[in-house]
This record gives structure tokens, sequence and C-alpha cells, in this order.
């Protein structure tokens, strides 16, 4: 630890990663103590925060709650990229959609898919579902409003980013070439590329904490992404969570979880299609 870094003891460690978890749902081990110190150096620095409890004691008692957003921004994961565990777009293109559909029209009803991207980090995911969606609205001849998608996230920081479309050339490299030229502008003179506005609108961007009891829906979705965001909450919390899921999603709607998590077989309320795919039972 260099000389101007600023140490954690373990009172306000277990302090700060109770907060965490009582808040967040995210359960901070003692091995992510050396990221958190690094990651909250900055902050502490600008602020002139001599230690760990003056600068939890400011966020708690801060009255915008600027602070935590900025302190949950800092202390949560973000890492992802485009097409990130493609076999699941694959799937929803080939399967999910197209018995969605079917569902709609066997009913009589006009279809009305809503796909939800929770935890939606810096915009990778969703985008990439937009991309699908796109492709299958064309492919199929259906209206660009038979399917709508929501993108939400914990993190400001993150939102804004996914907000502003804008992503370096090594987050494309799954992205089909077709798909580039499509749906990305041209690199700019930084080697970045942008996503174009029309893939853009499709999307609404939302700042949510899945772990509110009750989420602000007008209604139900009939597929739910919610990947590798589960990998950092306890048993208990992934459980509640999944109740929730199930809550808003529709009869026979989908849920993709990330590869590295999984859904008890004895957890009747969604059957397993494939490994991290499951259906509304």
């Amino acid at each position: 630890m260099s000389m101007n870094t600023v140490g954690i003891t373990e009172d306000e460690y277990k302090t700060i990663s109770g907060f965490v978890y009582d808040k967040f749902g995210i359960k901070l081990g003692d091995q992510k103590k050396t990221l958190i110190i690094e990651r909250l150096q900055k902050i502490l620095r600008i602020g002139g925060f001599a230690n760990f409890k003056q600068y939890f004691d400011y966020i708690i008692s801060e009255p915008t709650g600027e602070a935590i957003l900025t302190f949950i921004d800092k202390v949560s994961t973000h890492h992802t990229f485009f097409f990130r565990e493609n076999d699941h777009f694959e799937y929803m293109s080939n399967h999910a959609l197209p018995y969605l559909v079917n569902k709609y029209k066997r009913s009589g009803e006009a279809v009305d898919i809503r796909i939800w991207c929770a935890g939606c980090s810096s915009g990778e995911e969703p985008y990439s579902v937009a991309m699908c969606v796109n492709e299958f609205i064309e492919t199929n001849r259906l209206k660009p409003t038979d399917i709508s998608i929501l993108a939400t996230d914990i993190s400001v920081a993150s939102l804004e980013k996914a907000s502003s479309a804008i992503y370096q050339a090594p987050s494309l490299a799954h992205v089909p070439p077709l798909y580039r030229q499509k749906y990305f502008s041209a690199p700019a003179s930084d080697g970045n590329f942008c996503v174009k506005p029309f893939l853009r609108d499709r999307i609404l961007f939302r700042r949510l904490n899945l772990m509110r009891e009750d989420y602000p829906f007008s209604g139900r979705f009939d597929i739910i992404f919610c990947r590798n965001v589960m990998i950092y909450f306890d048993a208990p919390t992934r459980s509640s969570l999944i109740g929730r899921y199930h809550r808003y999603t529709k009869e026979e709607g989908y849920l993709f979880i990330g590869h590295s998590e999984s859904i008890s077989r004895s957890t009747l309320i969604y059957k397993y299609i494939k490994p991290a795919v499951y259906q509304k039972a």
C-alpha cells in the first residue's frame, strides 16, 4: 500500500460490507477488501476524508443521495461485452421469440412482446438483444412496436455510458461483421464505435435497485435477462430475487441467467429448458 493510500480497519470494512449487503444485496467477502480500498481511494482523497469511517458517515447522511449513488458505482463490478454467452441470443431468436409470437397469434391478441434486461451494466447486453430483435422483426415482417426492450441497472455511471452508446473496439469483438456495419457508425478518430440512433431508440434505460420488494412496472415481461448479476448475491437473496422475477414474468415467459449461475431444480416456479435458460411453469 502506498503512503497516500488510506487503509481500512476490520470494523470499517464490516460496516461498509454490511451496508452494501443490506441495501443492495451484494455480498462483499474479505477477498474483495483490497479491490474496495483501491476503488474508493480517489473519492476519499478528493473529499478530504481521513478514514473510511468519515467517508461512510458522510454517504449515509448526505441528503441528496448522490454520495450513495457514487459509492455503489464504485463497489459494483461492471464487465461485459457484446454477444456475451451468445447461445442465449441464438436461443431467443430461433426459439423463444417464434414461440411467443405464435402464442400471441393463437390467443387472438396483438403481438406485444416485452423484454427486460435487469442489471444491464453499460448496455452491451440490451444492444445485443436489440440487434437480434430488429433482425427478427425484419425477417418476420412484424411492426417495430411489437417488441419493446427495457434495460435497468443500479449504477448511474453505467446507465450514462449505455445511453451514450459509445464503445471501444474490443467490446465489439464478437459482433458479426454485418451487424457491425448495420448497427454501428464507422469508428471515430479515437477508434470508438457508436450505436446507430435507430437501434438506441429501441431501448428504454432506467435506474432500478433489484432489492426493492416491488418494481414500478405497469405490466409483466415475456423475456427477462438477468445474467451474471446473481453471482454477487447470497442464496437467500438469489431466491427472493427469482421469486420477484417470477411475479413479473408472463405465463410461459423466459428467464435467462448467467452460465455460472443456476436455479435449483427443486424450484418448481420455472422449468429448466437448457443451461441458464428457464421458462415460467
